[in-house]
């Protein structure tokens, strides 16, 4: 058994001082112990705020390699989507390995121990498949395990430019054809120690409404996460009107795509009665504030989302930075700016969304709290950094959410194990040059 004191540590609820947290051999926590005053003898200290792993329940671990070359100039979703394109099209199972190996170590070093990933660059440019069909997908498994930190691959399908229309050209390597070719390739994915297997509907426009249904059967028979963009631009939209005389909102729910394995994510452009289906339903939203800012897309209506009966997570989606505590910032301030009124979510209720919330939308219902049986995983954030030095302890949940930022990790802990110690990643020693040499691999 390891024991580790965490000077302060938030229960879900408030932060309480001095708590010990015993992990078993299995990798969960076996004990929580309030009131422990100095570390145990033997004890890992962990100084500042621990609070569960964060799960980052929306990736695209190849975005990261468009951070600073899509901020230059103006533009649209669809200008942006065309820089994507020319990355993907570099991408072998080699150069996403050591690109997701380095992404998934700069998530660790912001406090994340889990990740959605949204993988739909499934085969060789031009759609050749791999000799093994599932080499792109199992090079992010391995990236996640090499890195440290849980993933839920939701192996997507995308098989059209649009409405029926066949894949253009730099789509060609995400399709498999058709639903049935896209089930039987992912069904030879395989759960494991630390990984998750999911899917993913790219998106009403990617995938034929006649298919929609096969991508939720699969998911279904499995009891396994199904995630999908939903409603992110407003042209989708209007296409999906004029394709089937429906919301996408609409259409996914007349195919049996929503529900509560179901998360949407952004959920932005939404009509009343599109947020009636997707509550009513049980259906999650995946919240991703930083790219729908940076890409220009908009404030979906989270509120009246989870009002409805949606729970909210939150992800970093194209990693314009990779920082869940500004993401559950972001969701609070930004609706803030839409009604010019405070106090949409508590900082709890935040980082519940970041958490408990979040692991469960991937899979992971036994992560995401510090308490007996759950994994233990868990991230310390630095109370005395000049973000977040001075903050009354009581408020040190209120400190962490609305002043520290991925820089005051300190610790990550995953399965008992650390993971980041004193700020520096134990797998992977120099994660910016793992970056630099990734990223600079695919721009030669």
């Amino acid at each position: 058994m390891t024991t580790y004191w965490a000077e302060h540590a938030w229960l879900g609820t408030h932060v309480e001082p001095g708590v010990a947290l015993d992990v078993a051999s299995d990798g969960r926590i076996s004990a929580v112990r309030n009131g422990v005053e100095a570390p145990p003898p033997g004890a890992v200290t962990l100084r500042g705020l621990t609070l569960p792993g964060l799960a980052n329940a929306h990736s695209h671990a190849f975005h990261r390699a468009l951070r600073s070359t899509v901020q230059v100039g103006s533009g649209t979703f669809w200008t942006w989507r065309e820089v994507m394109y020319q990355v993907a099209a570099r991408l072998d199972p080699d150069t996403y390995h050591a690109l997701a190996r380095a992404v998934y170590a700069e998530m660790a070093l912001a406090g994340i121990t889990a990740v959605g990933e949204f993988h739909y660059v499934h085969h060789a440019p031009g759609g050749t498949p791999y000799a093994d069909p599932n080499a792109m997908g199992e090079a992010l498994i391995a990236a996640a395990r090499d890195a440290g930190i849980r993933i839920t691959l939701l192996d997507t399908a995308y098989l059209s430019s649009g409405f029926g229309a066949a894949p253009d050209r730099h789509q060609l390597r995400f399709s498999d054809g058709t639903a049935e070719a896209w089930a039987e390739r992912a069904s030879a994915l395989k759960p494991g120690d630390g990984v998750r297997i999911g899917a993913a509907i790219h998106s009403v426009r990617a995938v034929p409404a006649g298919q929609l249904g096969t991508v939720a059967a699969w998911a279904r028979e499995r009891d396994v996460p199904l995630h999908v963009h939903l409603s992110e631009q407003t042209a989708e939209n209007d296409a999906c009107r004029a394709a089937h005389r429906c919301t996408p909102a609409r259409l996914l729910s007349d195919h049996g795509v929503l529900g509560p394995r179901t998360t949407g994510i952004h959920n932005t452009h939404l009509t009343a009665g599109d947020i009636a289906l997707i509550g009513d339903s049980g259906t999650g939203t995946c919240m991703c504030p930083t790219t729908e800012r940076d890409l220009a897309d908009g404030i979906g209506p989270a509120a009246d989302l989870q009002r409805r009966g949606s729970t909210l997570s939150l992800g970093t989606d194209s990693h314009a930075v990779i920082d869940l505590l500004e993401e559950a910032r972001a969701m609070e301030l930004d609706e803030r700016l839409r009604t010019r009124t405070r106090g949409h979510w508590t900082a709890a209720a935040l980082l519940r969304a970041a958490t408990s919330d979040g692991h469960a939308a991937l899979g992971w219902e036994n992560a995401g709290t510090l308490e007996p049986g759950a994994l233990a995983d868990f991230t310390t954030i630095a109370l005395d950094s000049v973000r977040t030095v001075g903050a009354l302890p009581r408020l040190a949940a209120e400190t962490a959410v609305f002043a520290a930022s991925a820089s005051d990790v300190r610790h990550t802990v995953v399965g008992g194990r650390h993971v980041v110690r004193d700020g520096t990643h134990l797998l992977v020693p120099d994660v910016p040059s793992a970056l630099a040499s990734a990223i600079g691999a695919l721009r030669e």
